[in-house]
């Protein structure tokens, strides 16, 4: 059967990993149908791929949220829609849960919601592979619990929860190969709630750390993470005590060889443990005990041990070697050296009757050290998780776990598989198996179980099963773990005894894979996950877990507190140590407490997969995630949850909670059962079939039903609850109502009695008013009535006079039938549906856009194929009524105009439908010349069918001159040829010509019908209207049947519009039987192969009498004739398809249709082109000559027209036979011709082969002759010649042996006939040339064949020749195959070896243009970017990166001109370019795609050196010198203002960009040429596309290596100060993607990524911004002051705010928070910058000079000090008391703004005293003179300078013992009392109020604004914030309004500082109004 994909369908097609994958089929202009996969990579569509193609469901297209909702509910399908959502960033996918759409969040609600609910423990478990998310996953889950229980909680268990996180990771997580933070143990946490939902406590749960970590790590792999962050984190002093240094310094984190890790910031994770710790109540010795014991390790790990071999009594020993490290290991152990040394390399063991002490040598002893140092950190970790446990399960301690309820959540390390797994991850995968057996069981096991126990209709579900696994690793007896702790026991077991064991037991298990060898130490296991191969090297010492004797001898020396704290176990049986647990005994008994807890719970199942396993973003490893879809089972889990019933409630737990659903008229619960309830319940809420099932205890939901009957329950409860309060609240009401109605009785009675005297007169006049408003009203309508019908009848004689004008323009007759029939009928009748359908029409055309109104259908009386009801079709009695049109009117001059020939071309077409269906008479000939078969003049409506020169192709015209060559004297073509200029008439519609009054054939009058239609699509609907107007109540049969012929004709060559279609659909269902389904297959082809493009012919006509289909011949070069059915709508695809079904061709591509009018042929190709389109060309011809249409002889054929570089004649026998017909025939029909008499002779020896094989005949050698030789040859030498040459070929050729097969050589000769006629097997378009090389002509003909692009002139010169090597982009796109069986790919490699490695002997060494030939890719993955390869210099074969290399797109190897070409376009790429960088028209990406929409018209434009050449000129979107006319961008062409800017800012880019190529009048310095350029942007949004595609332009096709480094500079301050448009924005991504070379590509993206998420800047870029780029510096540093004098070096960004500098300050100084704090510009006025703008723009806008006046900038400092002095205590934030509130309050205690006594004078004095000179006291003398720096300046007169020196030092001795700092804090202390502590003082004049001084304090504080009297320092006035309703500032003065708006006290007051007392009032209102908003209550928070 032949499938049929339409352009943009979505299929399935096959892929290399087994799965099918998406694909979209893409049609080229061509008519070429390709195939576009998921991965964007394209391949041709064969008619046999087609065949088998499978149509993707919808929801597979574009993705579901929920995997049970997918129609290809198979791998393939849950594959792309887990692809397309990771595509959108959509990680989250259902299968099956709930209303919420998918995240983790959800999973959460969920949980949390089924625990409050049905008060039951819920868990989540959450499996995959390493790297694959758990983790995050965890803490996400984590972070949302703590978050709702937060709500409800007062306690700070929550925050203790999240805090243990960090904790936990640093100690058990590290980075490995897949992930950067893998956890390196298993984890369940529990959380216990109350019954309100609230966090009561926690327990974590630890299982089996990866202890060798600690020594041991795979390469690219680190160590814990605590071990580096301590070394980032802790400091210089705490370093020195523990004698620490870098990472590199230490063995145990080296061996990896990996000390950083991107993802992670060691040193800001280091002080996240720190403050979780605190938070959970970790000690400061605590701590620090376990920095020691981390440092003891890392010291261990460093002690080496003596290598020489010294024996004592015949036992090697060891010496530990001396160094500062194991001396600071056994410091910090607090252990003695001597001690440690010798339980490191001795071990002690107990005889029967003794111990005896045994040495060890040096391996041995760093065995025994390891082993010490993993049970160090291992022993750590545990009691870590003990302490947390200790913290947060405290309060559950001595209550019953039964009293809460708990949600479990389960960590545990993935399924793992590396190049060497040992024991670790064979317990690591034991556990996963458990999981998925516990996965398998919840989901298959016990659910189908259940429905088997209720009497569930049930199919089960095959389900993989892991239980054999189990019982191979710990089921059964003699299991694989069970072997191992029993060799574990055993004193002389070993590794090897052990892995003997294990092959001997289990070699019969198809799970369990023998070793290979007796030396092979690796045992394989089939795990569900995939097979893992173990080393069991190692074994056995790993399971014993145990730590040596005289280690623990050594512990319990030692004085350090922690470590003996971990190992009190082993020290309490240190004297009787009992045998120990085996690790693995361990492990399998946690994990079966494990299960056991999660048995009890209702689950919830977390599977996270690993989109790629090179940890990058945004790649999807389909082969990757298909293997973890597989083995995670989720096929069966989506097929269980799509059909299965989770959600199970027994019948009266179901009754009881949706009691309220029930209605007792349908079912009482009083007289029916519970299960016939709940089927009640079931049937009012749930609709469908089969969505839920009665069981014989319990009703079975699905997910989404719970969900529905929960919102029921709820909605039905509220409007129970509605109605109750309903009853209430009437009732109460009532109450009032009756005791309002009796009091308004009584005010009735009493105003009844006052209107009667008052409001009779207003009665009056408001009768009057409305009488005289009646008779206006009347008035006016009548006049309009008046108006409207002189109107009309002006109307009606203009479209009378339209009307008649109109017929008068046709032939006398058919306006003489039409006049009369108008006379019949009521001509103002008539006149009025003309009008008002002119108006419509009218209408319509003035509005295109708009629909058209629905019009009311008229009754036209009951017929059985009347048209139903149309919005757009009116359907009247009238026949010369225009049913339906919709024409284009801007051809028209006018609407009269317009409407005339609208009206002619729709009375012509009705006419011509009458004369067709006989329903008039045909007119009379005026002549007897008529009366024979007469010719319009111009009988097409397209000027394309006119001539034949549109009939031939292109192929045929440039290969018939050959022919002529040839031909000599040969008869003339039977077929005249034209001229190819023949000048073309204009496009004359039928009816606007030559006169139609005549007779005409049904042919022609079919012809004026169908060409009105091809002609003006937008009449197309009238036609099909018009002739079932004529169809509808026809009782002439005749008529009817000619009706219905024509209506199927129109159907088959053009279709009606949309808003038609259903209409017509629905007129053909009710047509006759023999043309229903007729017209309707007639329609569904029109429509899905294309309208045609040529009028119907002949013989369609007649098909179309009969309804049967027409049969065409297709004639083969073989000779033989295939049969075949065609149609309207049949293409030349279709054709070919049929035929090559038919006789069995495989190969068919470059198989064409070719259709033959006598000797002219062209070809149809094998696309969408309709065959009877050529065929009605072939009989216009025929006319055209004057002869009859029915006697055209076309023919039909298929030949082959184009050839594959990989053409491969032994694929398909069938289709090289055909060539080599065709070859051979065209050889003798002169078509194929060569100059060289030999190759003539070669192919005919062949051809006598292959046809009479090795054995000489001349007979056969003649007929072979007279076969493959043109008839010209043969006459221009004798047949005898020919007859010696071919024998003579034949007889010394290599074919006289009859070795080789005829199909060999005939595909040789097809070979031949490739080779040498490239030509004739082409595809041809005609080309005019735009741009490019020089060539003697502009318009030619491109011929693309398989051996490159020929460009060849009317004469068939080739102009210019092309290889595809020579290509390097190309818009003809080509079909991609692969040549089989042969070691050249399709396509070759050269490449240009930049970084291998000649060490490595994996890698290749070659060197820069070498050719190297590639093999195929199975040494390497996709992943690995490497393929194999061989030197084509040296021979040799290795490795090679696909990055480094360029391929070469040919099937030989190139010669070495070609080399050489391609090497010095690289020399010459290097030497304009740097190395690393190409050309661009290569690999950068240009502005071209956007240009071409949104560029301006590309213009001449000339600059000063003339006019632009060559192709530049046309590039708008290249660089270029010359300045710009116009802008670039077409949307700012019209605007004249925008446009100067544009033009402006591309002359300063010039000027920055080619320095001294374009002539200045001056020179501008960098910042004023980058304020000319962006300035006008950053205020007129319109231009910043424009600057972005200016400076892009300048850097495509940029040659200047220093031009091209400042437009990357220009790119880079571009990218922090707007972003372009959502149009440009993807074009600028992919501009900066494709040149990662480029040193700011990475920045300038980086930045315009984060600009998306901001506000554009408000002002061009700072000159601190310019002068770093320029220095090619992207990090830019400030200096900031302080207070006290100190500075600091700030990081500061382009987009960096003033809020996040102050963060970024207050970080760096450790103050507690930023809060409070803000930044000044000191200028010569201090101003306080506003946080929410960005810092550069406030400080251009606040320290730049006026314009005019700009020399330089003006000088600045920027101060960071205290702004809002709230929650300010002195102590409690030492820094910020020292650094800020110091040095900040002291000047204005200093200036006298406090109001204080004198004994507070004389403390503060002696404590300032002390601040100055600590306790120098040789500094007393100096005290008058320091009066000023010691006492306020207004209070210095009270006392003598002596007086103030002896109260100063008496204070300054009651002070002793006090430091410096302490003495400034004790200041605060003393002042922060005072209520005028913290608050900003302004001196300020007022006249406002006489009752103030006119001078006076205005002091700012978190209280309000006070007013204070200078002089006695007393508070005036004091207004809070919340009273000061308005405040502003303007120049010098400053106001405010005290109350409220409508009455309110202002204030004003005239300060050099009003804007500052204005800003800061802004602040603290800001600050109260944010801590409002964050302590509103909570039932306030959502209103």
């Amino acid at each position: 059967m032949y499938v049929l994909c339409f352009q943009g369908e979505w299929v399935w097609v096959d892929s290399p990993i087994g799965v099918p994958i998406g694909a979209r089929v893409k049609v080229t202009p061509s008519g070429q149908r390709l195939l576009v996969d998921d991965e964007g990579k394209e391949q041709s569509l064969s008619p046999e791929q087609e065949a088998s193609l499978r149509i993707m469901h919808p929801t597979s297209v574009e993705g579901v949220d929920d995997m049970i909702k997918l129609g290809d509910l198979n791998e393939a399908g849950l594959l792309r829609n887990l692809l397309l959502r990771h595509k959108q960033g959509i990680i989250y996918t259902y299968t099956e849960l709930g209303e919420l759409p998918p995240h983790i969040f959800a999973i959460a609600e969920s949980c949390y919601f089924n625990m409050k609910r049905h008060s039951r423990n819920q868990c989540c478990i959450i499996s995959g592979e390493s790297g694959a998310g758990k983790t995050e996953s965890t803490k996400l889950i984590l972070q949302y619990l703590a978050a709702v229980s937060g709500e409800l909680s007062e306690q700070q268990i929550e925050q203790q929860l999240l805090e243990s996180n960090p904790i936990l990771e640093a100690f058990g997580n590290a980075k490995t190969i897949r992930n950067d933070n893998s956890s390196r143990f298993g984890k369940y946490l529990e959380i216990f709630f109350n019954k309100d939902g609230v966090i009561e406590g926690a327990r974590v749960e630890q299982y089996l750390l990866e202890k060798s970590r600690v020594c041991h790590q795979a390469l690219q792999e680190r160590n814990y993470h605590i071990f580096y962050c301590m070394l980032a984190g802790i400091t210089a002093e705490e370093k020195r005590t523990l004698s620490l240094g870098n990472a590199k310094e230490y063995k145990f984190l080296t061996k990896g060889d990996c000390i950083m890790c991107e993802s992670r910031d060691d040193a800001k994770d280091y002080n996240r443990v720190c403050s979780g710790m605190k938070i959970l109540t970790f000690s400061e010795n605590q701590c620090q005990e376990i920095l020691e014991l981390l440092a003891a390790i890392l010291h261990l790990g460093n002690v080496s041990f003596n290598g020489e071999s010294t024996t004592q009594n015949n036992l090697e020993t060891s010496d530990v070697c001396k160094s500062e490290h194991f001396s600071m290991a056994a410091s910090l152990l607090q252990v003695g050296t001597s001690s440690l040394a010798n339980s490191l390399t001795h071990r002690s063991f107990m005889t029967n009757r003794e111990r005896v002490t045994k040495p060890l040598n040096s391996e041995q002893a760093s065995d025994c050290r390891d082993a010490f140092v993993k049970a160090i950190y291992n022993k750590l970790f545990i009691w870590i998780v003990g302490k947390i446990n200790s913290v947060i399960y405290k309060k559950l301690t001595n209550s019953s776990k039964s009293r809460y309820l708990s949600i479990g959540l389960l960590d545990i390390f993935g399924f793992e598989n590396f190049n060497t797994n040992s024991f670790e991850q064979l317990c690591i995968n034991f556990a996963n198996e458990k999981l998925q057996q516990f996965f398998v069981g919840h989901i298959f096991k016990l659910e189908q179980a259940e429905y088997l126990k209720e009497d569930i209709v049930w199919n089960n579900i095959n389900y993989n099963d892991n239980q054999d696994i189990l019982d191979l690793l710990a089921g059964k007896p003699c299991n694989l773990l069970a072997l191992i702790d029993e060799e574990s026991n055993f004193p002389k077991g070993s590794d090897l005894t052990l892995l003997n064991k294990l092959n001997q037991q289990h070699s019969g298990n198809k799970n369990y894979l023998n070793s290979i060898s007796d030396r092979d130490t690796e045992f394989g296991i089939r795990h569900f996950a995939g097979l893992v191969y173990y080393d069991s090297k190692g074994f056995l010492e790993k399971n014993r877990d145990a730590v040596s004797f005289d280690i623990i001898k050594t512990v319990d020396m030692s004085t350090n507190k922690l470590l003996r704290q971990i190992f009190e176990a082993e020290l309490s049986t240190s004297a009787h140590r009992p045998i120990m647990p085996t690790l693995s005994g361990q492990f399998r008994q946690s994990l079966d407490s494990l299960m056991k807890a999660l048995s009890v719970c209702q689950p919830f199942f977390i599977r996270c997969f690993k989109p790629n396993s090179d940890k990058q973003s945004e790649v999807f490893d389909r082969e990757l995630c298909m293997r973890q879809l597989r083995y995670s089972g989720m096929m069966d889990t989506v097929r269980i949850r799509k059909l299965g019933y989770p959600i199970r409630h027994t019948f009266e737990e179901f009754l009881r909670r949706y009691r309220v659903l029930l209605k007792t008229t349908i079912c009482d619960p009083k007289t029916e059962t519970a299960a016939a309830c709940c089927d009640a319940i079931c049937k009012t809420v749930i609709k469908g079939q089969d969505e839920w099932r009665i069981g014989s205890t319990k009703i079975f939901l699905k997910d989404a039903h719970d969900a529905a009957l929960e919102r029921e329950r709820e909605h039905e409860l509220s409007r129970v609850a509605v109605v109750i309060q309903r009853v209430m609240l009437g009732h109460k009401d009532r109450k009032s109502f009756l005791k309002k109605r009796r009091a308004v009785v009584v005010l009735q009675k009493h105003w009844r009695a006052y209107r009667e005297k008052i409001v009779r007169g207003y009665r009056a006049r408001k009768d009057w008013k409305r009488k005289r408003e009646a008779v206006m009203l009347l008035q006016a309508y009548t006049r309009g009535l008046l108006d409207r019908r002189a109107t009309q009848k002006g109307l009606n004689t203009f479209c009378t006079h339209c009307i008649f004008l109109a017929l008068s323009s046709l032939s006398p007759t058919p306006s003489q039938v039409f006049i009369s029939r108008l006379e019949e009928q009521n001509t103002e009748q008539i006149v009025l549906a003309v009008q008002q359908r002119l108006e419509d029409v009218i209408a319509q055309s003035q509005q295109p856009d708009k629909e058209p109104e629905p019009v009311i259908e008229q009754d036209s009386g009951e017929n059985l194929y009347d048209l139903q009801q149309s919005p757009a079709v009116k359907v009247v009695e009238t026949e010369t009524e225009v049913a339906f049109v919709t024409v284009n009117s801007k051809k028209f001059a006018s609407h009269t105009e317009f409407l005339l020939s609208l009206l002619q071309a729709c009375l012509t077409i009705s006419w011509i439908i009458l004369r067709f269906m006989e329903d008039i008479p045909e007119p009379k000939a005026l002549d007897t010349i008529s009366e024979a078969p007469s010719t319009v003049s111009h009988p097409l409506p397209l000027r394309q069918s006119r001539r034949l020169s549109y009939l031939v192709g292109l192929d045929e015209k440039i290969l018939r001159r050959n022919k002529k060559k040839l031909a000599g004297n040969r008869k003339a073509s039977v077929i005249p040829e034209e001229p190819e200029n023949v000048s073309e008439d204009g496009d004359i519609l039928i009816g606007e010509g030559p006169t139609l009054d005549r007779p005409l054939s049904s042919l022609e009058k079919l012809h004026i019908i169908v060409g009105y239609a091809l002609s003006r699509k937008d009449i197309r609907d009238e036609i099909y209207c018009q002739i079932c107007k004529q169809l509808v109540n026809n009782k002439n049969r005749n008529s009817r049947m000619l009706g219905w012929t024509l209506l199927s004709i129109c159907l088959g060559i053009f279709p009606p519009t949309d808003l038609f279609m259903k209409y017509l659909e629905s007129f053909i269902c009710r047509g006759p039987d023999g043309y229903r389904a007729y017209c309707t297959e007639r329609l569904r082809r029109i429509i899905a192969n294309g309208e045609r493009k040529e009028l119907p012919c002949w013989i369609e006509l007649q098909a179309a009498k009969s309804k049967e289909p027409i049969d065409a011949s297709v004639s083969l070069m073989d000779g033989r004739i295939i049969e075949v059915d065609l149609e309207s709508a049949s293409t030349s695809a279709e054709v070919c398809q049929t035929v090559a079904d038919r006789i069995d061709l495989k190969d068919t591509y470059g198989f064409s249709l070719y259709i033959r009018l006598y000797d002219k042929m062209w070809s149809l190709g094998s696309c969408g082109k309709h065959v009877l389109d050529a065929v009605s060309q072939c009989e216009q011809e025929m006319r055209r000559q004057g002869k009859k249409e029915k006697d055209t002889p076309w023919s039909l054929s298929i030949r082959k027209e184009v050839f594959t570089p990989w053409h491969d004649c032994s694929v398909d026998p069938i289709s090289t036979d055909l060539i080599y017909r065709q070859v051979i025939k065209g050889i003798k029909s002169g078509e194929y011709t060569s100059d060289k008499e030999d190759d003539y002779v070669q192919l005919a020896a062949k051809h006598y082969y292959i046809q009479f094989g090795a054995a000489h005949s001349k007979d056969n050698i003649q007929k072979v002759v007279e076969e493959c030789i043109a008839t010209q040859r043969i006459e221009s030498k004798s047949m005898t010649k020919w007859i010696e040459l071919i024998s003579s070929a034949h007889l010394q050729g290599p074919y006289i042996s009859g070795k080789q097969s005829t199909e060999r050589v005939k595909g040789e000769l097809v070979s031949n006939a490739q080779q040498k006629w490239p030509l004739h097997f082409s595809k041809f378009y005609e080309v005019t040339l735009m741009s490019g090389p020089s060539l003697p002509k502009s318009r030619f003909v491109v011929a693309v064949n398989w051996s490159g692009i020929f460009f060849i002139d009317e004469r068939d010169k080739r102009l210019l020749e092309l290889s595809y090597l020579e290509v390097k982009d190309w818009h003809v796109r080509l079909p991609t195959h692969r040549k089989k069986n042969n070691s050249y790919q399709t396509y070759n490699k050269t490449f240009m070896h930049l970084s291998s490695s000649p060490d490595d002997p994996m890698f290749l060494v070659c060197k820069r243009g070498d050719l190297l030939l590639t093999e195929k890719y199975k040494d390497f993955s996709p992943e690995e970017k490497l393929i194999k390869a061989t030197n084509q210099r040296t021979g040799n074969t290795g490795a090679v990166s696909k990055e480094t290399v360029q391929f070469l797109p040919t099937l030989n190897k190139p010669t070495d001109e070609v080399l050489d070409l391609l090497n010095s376009q690289q020399r010459k790429i290097s030497a304009t370019q740097s190395s690393s960088q190409r050309d661009e028209t290569v690999a950068p990406v240009s502005l071209k795609e956007f240009a071409l929409e949104n560029f301006r018209a590309a213009g001449k434009e000339v600059g000063h050196q003339g006019a632009s050449k060559g192709a530049a000129r046309d590039k708008l979107w290249a660089c270029s010198k010359e300045p710009l006319k116009q802008p670039l961008m077409k949307s700012l062409v019209r605007n004249s203002e925008l446009s100067y800017l544009a033009c402006s800012a591309f002359t300063d880019i010039l000027e920055i960009t080619y320095m001294g190529d374009y002539p200045i009048k001056q020179v501008r310095s960098a910042l004023e040429l980058t304020d000319q350029i962006f300035g006008p942007a950053t205020q007129h949004e319109a231009l910043q596309d424009e600057i972005y595609c200016q400076i892009m332009r300048q850097m495509t096709s940029n040659n200047n290596r220093l031009s091209l480094e400042r437009g990357w500079q220009l790119m880079w301050l571009c990218s922090g100060l707007f972003r372009p448009s959502q149009n440009l924005m993807r074009h600028t991504q992919r501009f900066l993607e494709s040149r990662p070379r480029d040193l700011l590509a990475a920045g300038c993206l980086q930045r315009l990524q984060a600009m998306c998420s901001k506000e554009p800047r408000k002002l061009p870029p700072h000159l601190v911004e310019v002068d770093a780029i320029q220095q090619n510096s992207t990090q830019i540093f400030h200096k900031v002051h302080f207070p006290n004098d100190t500075t600091e070096i700030v990081e500061v960004t382009s987009t960096t705010t003033i809020r996040d500098l102050c963060c970024s300050v207050a970080s760096e100084l450790k103050l507690s928070s930023a809060d409070g704090y803000g930044l000044y510009l000191k200028t010569p006025n201090k101003v306080s910058l506003d946080e929410q703008k960005y810092f550069f723009d406030s400080l251009r806008q606040t320290s730049d000079f006026p314009k005019k006046a700009r020399r330089a900038s003006m000088p600045y400092l920027v101060i960071f000090k205290r702004k809002l002095w709230f929650n300010v205590i002195p102590g409690k934030d030492w820094v910020a008391d020292l650094i800020f509130h110091f040095p900040q309050e002291l000047p204005k205690y200093l200036r006298g703004y406090h109001s204080c006594t004198k004994d507070d004078l004389i403390t503060l004095g002696g404590l300032l005293f002390r601040a100055k000179v600590d306790s120098d006291r040789s500094q007393f003398v100096m005290i008058p003179k320091m009066l000023n720096d010691l006492v306020p300046a207004d209070q210095i007169k009270i006392m003598s300078s002596e007086e103030w020196k002896k109260h100063i030092i008496s204070s300054y001795n009651k002070q002793s013992g006090l430091t410096l700092q302490e003495a400034k804090v004790a200041f605060l202390r003393a002042i922060s009392s005072w209520p005028t502590f913290g608050c900003a003082f302004f001196e300020v004049k007022q006249t406002c109020e006489s009752s103030y001084p006119s001078k006076v304090l205005i002091a700012i504080s978190k209280q309000g604004v006070s007013l204070i009297d200078p002089v006695t320092k007393g508070v005036l006035v004091m207004h809070p914030f919340s009273r000061i309703t308005e405040y502003h500032s303007r120049r010098s003065f400053f106001q405010m309004t005290i109350g409220t708006l409508v009455r309110g006290n202002n204030f004003v007051c005239e300060t050099s500082q009003a804007y500052t007392m204005e800003d800061l009032l802004r602040s603290y209102v800001t600050m109260y109004e944010r801590q409002r908003q964050a302590f509103r209550p909570r039932n306030h928070m959502f209103s």
